[in-house]
């Protein structure tokens, strides 16, 4: 068993108590609003399930509202209240947040945008935030009301806005952001990346925060960090790889805390407000593959880790993979949730994981509700890997997703020369969920780097003790390369060949077969525009367009920059210009773009945009003195074959977890480009669920996204499809449910350009713009 609890655990919890609030009439400088009855301000904005003033929802991650106007019998007749275009080409997944009669998004080519949340009349722009983080923001205000505050990372900093203003807050931090390349026990001039893509969670007057350094070699710890909301002065640090004296350190080789990187969350954290718990969702280490120079199990990797939220301090913590070497992450939201448990009501939390299983626990405890079996695993025959011999199985709740394959699993719809080459290649190669990967062979890992469950994926109805997942079955065909050390030598064959594919794989369909350009442009001369650090933050990151590819490993984004033409030498980095604009996305900034409307400020706190146009100057490239040097290994992601397998590709599960039993399962939407025969359930999309949502209702009712442009409402008791509403655009990001006037609306974000022209229906007639699509019934007529 590896669940542990902090030795020193306080005998009491404390307990928060939510304070009431003064209501106040909303005032936005340099607009003219009309002034707020005191019905139409929440007497309580943090109200559990009857507001969404913060990301995701609530400090809980839940996606659940108890909104009841829209139920099973009138969710047919939901129409466009109101639609805001985004007036721009960039592909967001921004989960909007609503305060009072307040909605704040993320348009204009990366502007934050204040709107009516009835109307969609814009209040204020600020302009040009570009490197936010484009999954959301979060929002904090004094108890009076009277300050109030939107947070966010933007690049390397932690910077805040005035909520009625749109101004920058020049108080907070050091004229107006904090670094988020401090406090993470390395140089903050060797680190390149130190912002987290989710925004983190507010609790009391704390910003609670996770990161994304990066998951190549010496990439920076992700520890768990807290700010002050108003000084921004740091509050507490977790360290996710432990330092000398701390829990787990013995489960790394002697100073591993100054080399391995990572173990982060990059995914959602959860907050039990009540008892001032918070939940972490924690990922790998690095190499994510290979892991030679980090023998031992690797606290707190894959872990789930309860901390005190205003102290930082562990409360205890389980580990889903020991000694991870196959990226399974945590990502998915914590979800917390009351259920009768043999015959007592326990307070739970349970955490879906990329591998398909689903683990549960008394949330203060972190005793297992059901036990979970230590099982041995093969091992690894990679020189200097230590697999770790077993590794934690549920045994009661069962998985959600397939985890092996083997040719009798391939997918019916391929063609006969498709369908015999397949067979070739899965029967020669190894399966299983926790098959250790070579460079002699191919290992089909079941769900692959993306598969089962990722964020935005899990919501639950906390209080009658279910949970709803997306997921997807996706495999990923692996094989180990030998990781080449920097050189201005051409790339070997094997090095080009795994470029190759990853630039098939991520970058072809915008840019090219030949790198010519077509929806993106052309990729000739890169060295002659960026250097190799520049070309890393912007694929890394995004920009514009092109969404972030977080998840490439150094050595594969060092191959592929190659690829392109940039040489790296040995000794530092050459090729084009510095890291580029403040977006933190490198290389040349983009040209200004006039942007209309009531534009009160561009481009976040002024003394943040030197900062953040700085690239790391002082990458670490070796081991510490006294470290042993592995040779190092690694993979593409193996995504190329995202219908390997048999449909459903993509699957809605809902669990009783009461009993610990499925209660129902259903395909979640379909590919459009395989008819249907009559009477048979939809077959799922490949892919479909990559961050994709829900929003489970009091009334019976989960809403979810899917790729290809739809939302659904399926029947929470049996899974039962109630409605299907139809695009404009594909769909990134969280649902969010607001009421204002007595009038519950449905906000979903519609920027995704369609991978498959034929279902494209931005061109259907009458589609609305690319942008922020809000949903309500129609008036009722007097």
């Amino acid at each position: 068993m590896n669940f542990k609890k902090s030795r020193k655990t306080p005998a009491k919890v404390w307990m928060f108590i939510g304070t009431g609030f003064v209501i106040l009439t909303a005032i936005v400088i340099g607009c003219k609003v009309a002034q707020n009855s005191v019905g139409n301000i929440s007497l309580n904005p943090f109200e559990p399930y009857k507001t969404w003033t913060q990301y995701g929802g609530g400090a809980d991650q839940s996606k659940y509202t108890e909104l009841d106007q829209i139920t099973k019998k009138n969710v047919s007749q939901l129409k466009v209240a109101w639609n805001y275009p985004t007036m721009d080409n960039i592909e967001y997944s921004f989960n909007p947040i609503v305060v009072d009669t307040i909605m704040y998004l993320l348009a204009k080519n990366n502007s934050l945008v204040a709107v009516n949340a009835i109307t969609g009349k814009e209040l204020w722009i600020h302009a040009g935030l570009n490197g936010i983080t484009r999954k959301g923001v979060n929002y904090w205000e004094s108890k009076d009301r009277k300050d109030r505050r939107i947070i966010f990372s933007l690049s390397n900093t932690l910077q805040e806005i005035d909520a009625l203003t749109g101004k920058s807050i020049l108080s907070f931090g050091d004229q107006g952001y904090i670094s988020l390349k401090n406090d993470l026990g390395r140089d903050p001039e060797s680190i390149s990346r130190g912002a987290s893509p989710t925004p983190g969670q507010v609790f009391e007057d704390l910003i609670i925060l996770g990161s994304a350094p990066g998951e190549g070699l010496f990439s920076a710890p992700g520890h768990l960090r807290a700010y002050n909301v108003i000084t921004g002065k740091l509050a507490w640090v977790f360290h996710t790889i432990p330092q000398p004296g701390e829990y787990g350190y013995e489960t790394w080789p002697k100073d591993a805390y100054k080399y391995v990187g990572a173990v982060n969350t990059w995914g959602e954290i959860s907050v039990d407000a009540k008892r001032g718990i918070a939940y972490f969702p924690l990922g790998s280490p690095t190499y994510d593959y290979y892991g030679a120079d980090r023998t031992g199990q690797n606290l707190f990797g894959n872990c789930l880790v309860a901390l005190d939220a205003r102290t930082g301090k562990r409360l205890w913590h389980f580990q889903t993979v020991h000694h991870d070497i196959w990226d399974y992450d945590l990502t998915s939201a914590p979800q917390l949730i009351t259920v009768k448990h043999n015959g007592k009501n326990v307070d739970a939390v349970a955490i879906a994981t990329k591998q398909g299983f689903l683990f549960a626990f008394d949330r203060v405890t972190g005793e297992p509700l059901w036990p979970i079996e230590e099982r041995p695993v093969p091992k690894s025959n990679m020189p200097g890997e230590n697999a770790w011999p077993t590794q934690p199985f549920p045994t009661v709740l069962k998985p959600f997703a397939r985890q092996q394959v083997t040719v009798d699993d391939l997918n019916p719809y391929w063609t006969k020369a498709k369908m015999d080459s397949m067979k070739k290649i899965v029967a020669a190669a190894k399966s299983g969920l926790f098959e250790p990967l070579s460079d002699k062979y191919n290992v089909i890992s079941m769900p692959g780097a993306t598969g089962g469950a990722n964020w935005g994926n899990t919501a639950s109805n906390p209080k009658k003790g279910m949970m709803y997942i997306l997921s997807k079955d996706h495999a990923s065909i692996y094989r180990l390369t030998k990781v080449e050390r920097p050189t201005a030598a051409p790339l070997s064959a094997a090095a080009t060949s795994a470029a190759q594919a990853l630039y098939a794989q991520s970058c072809q369909s915008c840019h090219g077969v030949n790198r010519e350009g077509s929806v993106g442009p052309a990729l000739t001369n890169i060295g002659g525009k960026f250097n190799a650090d520049a070309f890393k933050l912007l694929v890394s990151t995004g920009k514009g367009q092109m969404p972030a590819f977080a998840h490439i490993d150094d050595a594969s984004m060092t191959s592929l920059y190659r690829f392109l033409g940039g040489v790296v030498s040995g000794g530092g980095f050459a090729g084009g210009p510095g890291a580029g604009g403040r977006g933190g996305a490198g290389g040349p900034a983009r040209p200004a773009t006039a942007i209309t409307g009531p534009v009160v400020a561009t481009g976040g706190a002024p003394a943040a945009v030197e900062f953040n146009s700085q690239r790391a100057t002082k990458a670490m490239r070796e081991y510490p003195a006294g470290v042993q040097r592995f040779d190092e290994y690694t993979t593409p992601y193996g995504l190329s074959n995202n219908d390997l397998v048999s449909p459903p590709w993509t699957s809605i599960t809902a669990y009783d977890l009461n009993t610990g039993t499925i209660k129902w399962k259903k395909p979640l939407g379909h590919d459009a480009r395989i008819p249907l025969m009559a009477g048979q359930e939809n077959l799922g999309v490949p892919e479909g669920s990559q961050r994709k949502s829900m929003i489970v209702t009091s009334t019976g009712i989960v809403f979810a996204t899917s790729k290809g442009g739809f939302l659904y409402a399926y029947d929470a008791d049996n899974g039962n499809l109630l409605w299907t509403y139809t695009l404009p655009k594909d769909t990134d990001g969280l649902l969010t449910t607001y009421q204002v006037k007595g009038k519950q609306y449905i906000v979903v974000l519609a920027t995704r350009n369609y991978t498959n022209e034929s279902i494209n229906h931005s061109k259907d007639l009458g589609a609305l713009p690319q942008g922020y699509v809000v949903l309500s019934l129609p008036n009722k007529k007097k």
